[in-house]
């Protein structure tokens, strides 16, 4: 055995945007599975759920009532995990009890006034206007002295905690870079000082010339499964060309944004032939003032689910405790998810 077979092998991977390692042991996907199997979740939604507090016109938890919206809304959170009045002061106790307070603003967007709809089954030009939405906030929100960092994401499906099926992401933007952004920072910085290049532009190329991950494209954007991933159908969204964050995209890569977006998350849907549940959110440059020529724009998915609509993913044992492991390989990954179909399994009206 004089060569690594990365298709049958134990190896690790290591990823160039964080430092850390995974483990793939893709002989183990042979196995039977014995485990949890998780509950499929009824399909059928209402357009209007009177009961539902992201609905237009009801009431939200926090007594505030919705306005009769006709297109993408957006909302400071009634119970957001950052506050706009928290002191930035620290305790610290002999450098091991050690605190900081964390200013920063929640918002909340529903994608569609719908409440029967995911991002797959909506319509580009819809997605396109909560690009727009979620631009505009960008841009407003970095403007802040205060805020240093804006997360935009989703959390979509029950398995992923979500607690409402209404169509709907957040913002939280914080005064401190956080844990994962704060680790890609790091890795840029890096490669960008010792090549004079961007560490996912290298990247790109790279994953072009070999075509092994590579899911969709369009004129601006590639949706790829990353030689690291974790998740068992993790992609990243990457811009085509260098750009930091939504400060600098352009209409028509709005446009190819919310085209692939689209591709993808149908895409998910098809797997299983299921709402797929996932953790999504864009990874952007900081709002700190500094000049980031090192970072370019991407987006990750996070799925959870593993061999079927009823099988998850867990991070147990050596995973919490060592790090990441994997069965299927990212290359399998990416080839099952490059055959499906455009076309969503609900929806037969849209066509690539």
């Amino acid at each position: 055995m004089n060569k690594l077979n990365l298709s049958e092998h134990p190896h690790r991977r290591y990823n160039i945007l964080t430092g850390e390692w995974i483990l793939v042991s893709p002989h183990r996907a042979k196995r039977p599975w014995q485990g949890k199997v998780e509950d499929t979740p009824p399909e059928h939604r209402p357009l209007y759920d009177p009961k539902c507090y992201l609905c237009p016109g009801n009431e939200r938890a926090g007594g505030v009532k919705n306005p009769i919206y006709k297109e993408t809304f957006v909302f400071d959170n009634d119970f957001g995990a950052l506050l706009p009045d928290t002191p930035a002061l620290s305790v610290n106790h002999e450098n091991l009890l050690i605190a900081k307070g964390e200013p920063g603003i929640c918002r909340v967007i529903c994608f569609s006034p719908r409440h029967d709809l995911t991002l797959a089954e909506m319509e580009v030009s819809d997605i396109k206007q909560v690009v727009n939405v979620w631009t505009d906030e960008f841009k407003r929100l970095s403007k802040k002295p205060e805020i240093n960092y804006v997360q935009i994401f989703e959390n979509k499906g029950a398995l992923m905690g979500c607690s409402n099926p209404h169509p709907h992401g957040q913002i939280w933007a914080d005064n401190t870079i956080p844990n994962e952004p704060a680790k890609e920072l790091k890795k840029f910085r890096e490669y960008y000082q010792k090549n004079k290049r961007c560490l996912l532009c290298d990247y790109l190329k790279l994953e072009l010339k070999l075509k092994e991950r590579i899911v969709c494209m369009n004129d601006h954007f590639i949706a790829l499964v990353p030689f690291w991933a974790i998740w068992p159908f993790e992609t990243m969204i990457l811009s085509r060309r260098h750009f930091g964050s939504l400060l600098e995209i352009n209409d028509s890569e709005k446009e190819s944004l919310a085209d692939i977006i689209k591709r993808i998350t149908t895409r998910y849907d098809n797997l299983f032939k299921v709402s797929f549940p996932y953790s999504a959110g864009f990874h952007q440059s900081p709002t700190d003032g500094e000049d980031h020529v090192e970072w370019h724009f991407h987006l990750h998915f996070y799925p959870p689910l593993l061999r079927s609509a009823t099988v998850k993913k867990f991070m147990v044992g050596f995973e919490m405790l060592a790090n990441p492991q994997r069965d299927i390989t990212a290359e399998w990954s990416a080839m099952k998810l490059k055959n499906l179909s455009e076309i969503h399994f609900k929806n037969t009206e849209y066509v690539k």
